[in-house]
């Protein structure tokens, strides 16, 4: 009897539940007439070809049929190179959004969107868009949703405004694609289209939002017959030249250096279904600054990649959340310990904090019976700090050695949107810096209708003998999850099991290990407009940790909230928590040692105006009560944006965090006791940010940043064997506080001068502070900030694109 209940309760969670959703049809036609992108419709082509039409809304209204005076039509043919798309959207010239923005910023701007499932999996996809300014936007999309808007394609397309409202030309070169060998080809195929105007976006392929995933939801394209993947080669080199200046005003050391640099992205095509993607000798000088803040927890902060060679197609790397790719090249996870290294005199004269990439690739795809493989590697060459003696004399000291960073990925698709699959990543380090590994085992299944699911992982993870912590530096992790994640009403459950040795932080990102965390949270949701609302969603969750080894207990915590669009398209977010008293085994930073963690209670509050709007802004507010020393935080603040024309946006942020009475890890006294302090910190952030476009094709960005925060110790506590604190006279940390200030530019122009080819130019100012004494008010400290040396960097890049077909033609 238990036996069919528990084969009655699998065929429910996995079985046919529900009717299978309609799949819409086109039939692309092959031509040899090719038609001329020029966003004109009066070639000879489109005139023959019938259109997909009958777009339905999915927002805000799911399931309308789109108006008849603002229909879309869409015309797909194709020949030998490439596939082509001839759309008319019909609509009132004057309500057609037109802001201008640069390559992959669609902005306040109409567009229409072309996605293909090569290989019909309902997994995976190509996506590719263009605005009513003729603004291009392309990505790639995994698990039925998630979107890579870092990929980026060669592709042509062209736009018109007319009378009738706007058309679009899209000339897709198959080198852009991947699909398989077969004679006859069968895509899957999304079409839609945003107007801007009443915030209201359709699709040819009718899309429940019910439904988890979007891909999943796709129509057919069918009638490719007899084409052929062509040679894909491309070459990108790039010339460079930089300028920096600092005012050392040290006698032999020179304020100002420049450098000249150059190297070579390369992409070619393995076969049909893979691609060699390889960054020799790489530039990334031009890249965003990170937004820097004072970190007074016992954690790394983790800053997001804005290198684009490690954003673009890394979906099958980033399973299983082992790769941070800022390991590599920027935050490295071993340093030297360059202090334990100097002789009687010496001290440290510089000492970089980053390991300079010499070249790294990537060879990714998925074949035609739908395995993903991916190959990552990269090396990073050897670091070394200059230290000096009292006479003067200088030596180098090996700070970084040089590391090889490897990963492996095999990703099989399974039926009904589900995969499993196994990654590895791998460090080497030459001499006697240690090495790290880890493997895991993923594995995600749903049911047909893409409603239920169970998802697993085991990983487990070996560093070298040379880390501390003796010869057993064997971990593991377990992780086990199910739901329900589409309809109105979902649920879900987690468990995760960490053990104490588990380390995959050598080229991941992990927090803390040696914990068993269960969480559950079930959620209702609206997506059809009613009286107030056009959609809404809402939350409650409970979730517990209890130490690993020995087991103890640690926190626990129960939330709740919602997300809800009004009808006039303003949003709101609500969310509370409480936590309750626990035990915290990392704060005191010393093995064995346990802080008790104080109740606290978290209400937020999240307003903002429509986005459509020439000017739009949103504010919000959080606070946040300790029970220990009646504790209280905020964050409040607001962001606004204003679009002063078509081709011109501002925007500006600022917030302000105080904190009063809370407690906090503050260091080690020279007797060994762990130390705390009651103190106040408060934080304020203000940022600004333009963009000027002069063309789809050329634009400038720039943005500025001030973050100053700072702790001011009150009153000091050592910590007890029980985790309560005791008062201490703290007579070493007396007068000791911290104050920290950072200040940024970024400013960057760019051209897109031809397809694939840029020239950029960019200037960086930054000054940076850390202070031991209390500077209070936020004026005092941005003239502090502004007043004190700065870093001063401008840089001028070139690359150009080589596609090698073209080439041979030419």
């Amino acid at each position: 009897m238990k036996l069919r209940i528990i084969i009655v309760c699998i065929f429910w969670l996995f079985g046919n539940i529900c009717e299978a959703q309609v799949v819409r049809k086109f039939n692309a036609e092959r031509t040899d007439h090719s038609p001329k992108i020029d966003g004109d419709l009066n070639d000879r082509v489109w005139k023959e070809t019938a259109p997909a039409s009958n777009f339905i809304e999915f927002k805000p209204l799911p399931g309308r049929l789109e108006p008849e005076e603002r229909r879309t039509e869409v015309k797909i043919v194709y020949d030998n190179t490439a596939i082509y798309i001839g759309a008319r959207m019909y609509d009132v010239p004057d309500s057609i959004f037109r802001e201008l923005m640069p390559r992959d910023n669609l902005a306040n701007s109409d567009f229409l969107g072309i996605v293909f499932d090569t290989y019909l999996d309902r997994i995976n996809a190509f996506g590719f868009y263009v605005s009513s300014t003729g603004t291009q936007f392309d990505a790639k999309y995994s698990n039925s949703g998630n979107e890579d808007k870092n990929w980026n394609a060669v592709w042509d397309s062209q736009v018109k405004i007319d009378s009738l409202g706007w058309t679009a030309e899209f000339k897709i070169p198959y080198s852009a694609l991947r699909f398989g060998s077969n004679d006859i080809q069968e895509w899957g195929l999304h079409m839609t289209r945003r107007r801007h105007m009443s915030n209201q976006q359709t699709s040819w392929s009718v899309i429940d939002p019910k439904i988890s995933g979007f891909i999943n939801q796709e129509g057919i394209l069918s009638g490719i017959k007899g084409i052929k993947s062509p040679i894909r080669l491309s070459f990108s080199p790039y010339l460079s030249s930089t300028v920096n200046n600092y005012p050392h005003n040290i006698i032999g050391q020179s304020n100002t250096i420049g450098s000249f640099n150059g190297g070579m992205d390369i992409k070619y095509g393995i076969s049909q279904s893979f691609t060699l993607d390889m960054t020799l000798v790489p530039d990334f000088g031009q890249i965003r600054s990170d937004n820097q803040v004072l970190n007074l927890s016992p954690f790394e902060v983790r800053f997001n990649e804005n290198r684009q060679f490690f954003t673009e197609g890394t979906e099958l790397f980033n399973k299983g959340n082992l790769f941070y790719s800022r390991r590599i090249g920027s935050n490295p996870a071993f340093t030297a310990n360059v202090s334990s290294k100097l002789l009687p005199g010496e001290t440290i004269r510089e000492n970089p904090p980053e390991s300079k990439l010499l070249n790294a690739t990537k060879i990714s795809g998925r074949s035609e019976n739908g395995l993903g493989l991916g190959f990552f590697n990269a090396v990073t060459k050897r670091g070394f700090a200059r230290v000096e003696n009292s006479l003067g004399e200088e030596r180098l000291i090996e700070a970084h050695p040089l590391s090889n960073y490897n990963i492996l990925v095999l990703d099989q698709s399974l039926k009904n949107n589900s995969s499993v699959t196994f990654l590895n990543t791998n460090v080497l380090r030459q001499g006697s810096a240690y090495d790290a590994n880890v493997s895991s085992f993923l594995t995600n299944l749903n049911d047909r209708n893409n409603k239920y699911y169970i998802s697993g992982a085991g990983k487990f993870s070996y560093v070298g003998a040379e880390v501390p912590g003796g010869s057993n530096n064997s971990g593991f992790n377990f992780e086990l999850g199910t739901g329900k994640k589409s309809g109105n009403f979902t649920w879900g459950y987690d468990f995760n099991l960490t053990d104490n040795k588990f380390d995959p932080t050598d080229l991941g990102y992990f927090n803390n290990n040696n914990f068993i965390l269960n969480a559950f949270d079930v959620g209702y949701n609206v997506y059809t407009p009613g009286k107030l609302f056009n959609r809404f969603n809402t939350y409650l969750g409970i979730f517990q940790t209890h130490r690993f080894l020995p087991n103890d207990f640690q926190s626990s915590r129960a939330s709740g909230g919602g997300f809800f669009e009004f009808k006039n398209f303003w949003t709101l977010n609500l969310d509370f928590y409480r936590q309750f008293m626990g035990k915290d085994f990392y704060e005191p930073r010393v093995a064995g040692k346990e802080f008790n963690t104080p109740a606290s209670t978290y209400a937020n509050f999240r307003l903002r105006s429509n986005p459509i709007r020439k000017y739009n802004a949103g504010v919000f507010f959080s606070a946040r009560l300790r029970e220990q020393f009646h504790g209280v935080g905020y964050v409040t603040g607001f962001y606004q944006n204003f679009r002063v024309k078509n081709k011109l946006s501002l925007g500006v942020d600022f917030s302000t965090q105080p904190q009063y009475d809370y407690s906090a890890w503050l260091g080690l006294s020279k007797e060994k006791e762990i130390i705390f302090s009651r103190f106040d910190r408060n934080t304020m952030e203000s940022m600004f940010d333009a963009t000027y476009t002069f063309s789809s094709n050329m634009g400038i960005m720039i943005r500025g940043r001030h973050y100053w925060s700072n702790r001011n110790n009150k009153a000091f506590y050592f910590l007890r064997d029980d985790g309560e604190l005791q008062s201490h006279d703290g007579a070493e940390f007396k007068g000791t506080h911290t104050n920290y200030n950072v200040f940024n530019i970024d400013l960057v122009y760019s051209w897109r001068f031809a397809p694939g080819s840029e020239l950029s130019m960019a200037y960086k100012n930054l000054s940076e502070d850390m202070e031991s004494d209390n500077r209070p008010g936020y004026f005092q400290n941005f003239d502090r900030v502004t007043a004190i040396p700065q870093n001063n960097n401008i840089s001028l890049k070139i690359l150009y694109y080589v596609d090698y077909l073209q080439l041979v033609k030419k």
